[in-house]
């Protein structure tokens, strides 16, 4: 858990149990899993946004973009590789869909496990964000 993370269930719950990412990779937390392979790990969101919503996680614990460098860049490349390959699965990749990675704090992030949500299966996905 991140020193300045608002405290909420699911923070506390990562603090007395390590991560919860990390804990869906080596099968200690339940998921559905859509996609694996030697690099990523790709489920279904638990409280989905979007008739198809799945998060694609790296099996390298990284808590955030910030904490990328020369030597673990290739974790975005596995990681958006990963959204291909789960687009193809899901149905998604010719209409398109929508990519997000909520990063720190203010963007939205509660596991500090980087991730990439990969959302679609409607015409329109709406706005970016809500006003």
């Amino acid at each position: 858990m991140r020193a300045n993370a608002p405290l909420t269930i699911l923070s506390i719950r990562e603090s007395a149990m390590g991560c919860l990412f990390c804990n869906i990779i080596n099968g200690t937390t339940p998921s559905t899993k859509v996609f694996e392979n030697d690099t990523v790990y790709a489920f279904e969101d638990i409280s989905p946004q979007a008739p198809v919503h799945v998060l694609v996680i790296h099996k390298k614990h990284i808590e955030r973009i910030e904490d990328l460098d020369a030597n673990n860049s290739a974790i975005m490349s596995d990681l958006f590789l990963g959204v291909k390959e789960v687009a193809r699965i899901k149905g998604i990749a010719q209409n398109g869909y929508r990519v997000i990675i909520n990063n720190g704090t203010a963007g939205g992030q509660v596991i500090w496990h980087l991730h990439v949500h990969v959302m679609g299966g409607r015409d329109d996905m709406g706005p970016m964000m809500a006003r």
